[in-house]
């Protein structure tokens, strides 16, 4: 009878650990001290993708690649012999290797026990695939972000040297009388234009653009684009397109999206210069499954792809990694800057959606863009309406709050060329110093970030606090600043965005007097 009870009460403890084994989450390897393979549970045959029966007594060291797989049995042989702990106890990181060749990384922890005085080894395997994957993810994250605030910081000092450059042209186009300097100054106008559109694509890059985004047809603006873009390619390359019936509405700007599909269709002709085919596709997606939706960094949802399609020569995976990045191109020098792709990634993180890459050498790209669907059903109409002259004042104060010298200058004498009076102030505590002795003062045009301890936003608040008749223009070159739509719109507060033309200047002081 006791040797009944022990008997089942051994196979109770194997059943128990058949059960354990069975539903363990990590790969379990049972080895003989010859390194061959005495057992093995589910979770290792998935791991490797082998069946359990090709396991059994094959030694363990063909699961791994070298150098792991070279050195394995003298790990093991001097273990045996002197007793020195190196792979025994101690959790280590290495690499395994699946039937099919491919290679993963794995924490591997080695464990001994005896059975009859016979040595055997025990290894729990935990695939690391996921985690390194994340923590990638994680540091070009951050590396985007740190180049980000560079590229935000840069732009906003940029921002103010253009608008002195602009504006300062301008005054001067007004007294010129000589053709050929006008001529000049045109060219140099041109440049300083040039400059602006550079410091809208390292904004755009960096998700501090100000959008102002639309309900968007995409098949319609795809149609209206195909004069340009086939221009835009050349002969030799042919464009087509494939635009999905009942296709939602996007919710973005479309200036910015039709700037994105020429920037994709350059670079497609660029990576076609012997021509090819260039096809735009659109289509509803529903993300549902949110293991896709992280490996596309976005989340679960309704989306519409706009994806972009060449047969050019395709890039290798490590240009692949980089090639959002500014600056990075793969063109000789003088034939790209390198922030078409990075500009178009900026704007589509920004309208809350992503961009993803598919390239292989030799037959062509895909570049995705995912843009989520839209809401709402009304368009909203443009403010801007043509004007054959500037709107001027007629003698009403302003004051200028601006803590760059060259830009409050150019400031006040725009202003006074627009027929305005203007007192000015270097920093915030300065203007509500200057709006205490001058109560005359109807509009505040003032900068979003300056010292002395004041923003914009505070000099607002207390302008609206203390003078509530009083009006209040913001301005601001300064890439932060333009994240803070919902900000000005809960507010009721205008942004006039640096570098700003005379035309746009005058046109915004006009619309605050006449909306007061």
């Amino acid at each position: 009878m006791q040797d009944k009870n022990t008997g089942a009460s051994v196979g109770s403890q194997v059943a128990k650990l058949e059960a354990l084994l069975n539903s363990a989450v990590d790969g379990i390897i049972t080895i003989r001290k010859d390194g061959s393979i005495e057992s093995v549970n589910p979770a290792a045959a998935k791991l490797f993708q082998y069946e359990v029966d090709e396991f059994l007594g094959q030694n363990v060291k063909f699961l791994m690649p070298d150098p792991w797989r070279h050195e394995h049995d003298a790990y093991l042989s001097n273990y045996l012999g002197t007793g020195q702990r190196k792979i025994i106890g101690i959790g280590r990181d290495v690499q395994g290797q699946r039937k099919d060749g491919s290679v993963f990384p794995m924490h591997l922890s080695v464990s001994e026990f005896n059975v009859n005085d016979e040595v055997f080894f025990t290894g729990i395997i935990h695939d690391l695939s996921e985690r390194r994957a994340a923590e990638q993810a994680l540091q070009q994250a951050q590396k985007m972000e740190a180049i980000g605030q560079l590229t935000g910081g840069v732009a906003h000092d940029f921002n103010n040297l253009l608008t002195v450059i602009t504006g300062n042209l301008e005054l001067m186009e007004m007294r010129l009388e000589d053709k050929n300097l006008r001529d000049l100054l045109g060219e140099a106008q041109e440049a300083a234009d040039m400059g602006a559109r550079l410091t809208e694509r390292l904004l755009a890059f960096a998700r501090r653009s100000q959008l102002e985004p639309k309900v968007v047809d995409l098949n319609e603006l795809a149609i209206g684009l195909t004069d340009l873009l086939q221009r835009t390619l050349g002969s030799t390359i042919s464009l087509s397109s494939t635009l999905g019936s009942g296709l939602w509405p996007v919710i973005v700007d479309p200036a910015q999206l039709e700037s994105a599909i020429v920037n994709l269709a350059v670079n497609a002709r660029d990576a076609m210069p012997d021509g090819g085919k260039l096809v735009l596709e659109t289509r509803n997606v529903v993300i549902e499954d949110t293991e896709l939706a992280d490996e596309i960094g976005i989340d679960p949802g309704d989306y519409v792809l706009l994806s972009v399609t060449d047969t050019g020569h395709g890039m290798k995976e490590d240009v692949v990694q980089r090639a959002l990045e500014p600056f990075f191109t793969t063109k000789e020098v003088g034939r790209g800057t390198g922030l078409g792709l990075s500009m178009v990634y900026g704007f589509t993180k920004q309208s809350r959606g992503n961009l993803t890459i598919y390239s292989e050498v030799g037959v062509g790209s895909t570049v995705n863009l995912y843009l989520p669907r839209g809401a709402t059903a009304h368009r909203q109409q443009s403010n801007e309406t043509p004007v054959a002259e500037l709107p001027a004042g007629s003698g009403e104060l302003i004051l200028v709050v601006e803590d760059d010298d060259r830009v409050r200058r150019l400031t006040v004498s725009r202003l006074k060329q627009l027929g305005y009076e203007v007192v000015e102030a270097e920093n915030g505590p300065r203007a509500l110093e200057l709006l205490a002795v001058h109560p005359n003062v109807q509009l505040v045009f003032t900068d979003l970030v300056m010292p002395g301890g004041m923003s914009g936003y505070d000099v607002c608040e207390q302008v609206r606090k203390n003078w509530p008749g009083k009006l209040v223009l913001l301005t601001s070159g300064y890439a932060e600043e333009l994240t803070h739509g919902d900000k000005l719109a809960s507010e009721n507060l205008t942004l006039l965005r640096k570098p700003y033309r005379q035309s746009a200047f005058a046109q915004a002081i006009a619309q605050m007097f006449e909306n007061k």
